[in-house]
């Protein structure tokens, strides 16, 4: 059985809330990724990906010194790193999730995050397939 902790990434990238929509975007430049997870201390709050900059804030002309806590989204899922793959690819298509923050099984800090490209690329049955197949319902 392949769990979340064998396939997600563990270097994440993370901002405090207060960043500006222009540093995360450049920070998704730099490191060429498409999200960033907002923390408050230890504590995840948000997430904000690439499409959310734009779709949120630069299409209705918001200035990109906003703070990015304005436009994340809130309440973020999360799966722990013990979780069955396939578990989480359901869990990512009913939610229609393309990233999917991992915490730690005890003390459920968080610990690392998982793509669909992580399910495409690290896993063998069909997970991908289940996820994509989910995300893409309108």
């Amino acid at each position: 059985m392949t769990i979340l902790k064998d396939i997600m990434t563990r270097d994440l990238t993370t901002v405090s809330g207060s960043a500006t929509l222009r540093e995360v975007a450049q920070k998704m430049k730099a490191e060429d990724i498409g999200n960033v997870l907002i923390l408050d201390g230890d504590k995840l709050t948000g997430i904000i990906t690439d499409r959310d900059i734009v779709i949120r804030a630069v299409a209705d002309g918001e200035d990109v010194g906003n703070p990015v806590s304005q436009y994340a989204t809130q309440d973020v899922f999360t799966m722990h790193c013990h979780t069955d793959v396939k578990e989480a690819a359901g869990a990512m298509a009913e939610r229609q999730l393309r990233r999917l923050p991992v915490t730690d099984h005890q003390s459920g800090e968080l610990i690392g995050i998982v793509s669909l490209a992580d399910l495409s690329t690290r896993t063998s049955g069909g997970a991908d397939e289940k996820a994509l197949e989910g995300i893409s319902q309108p």
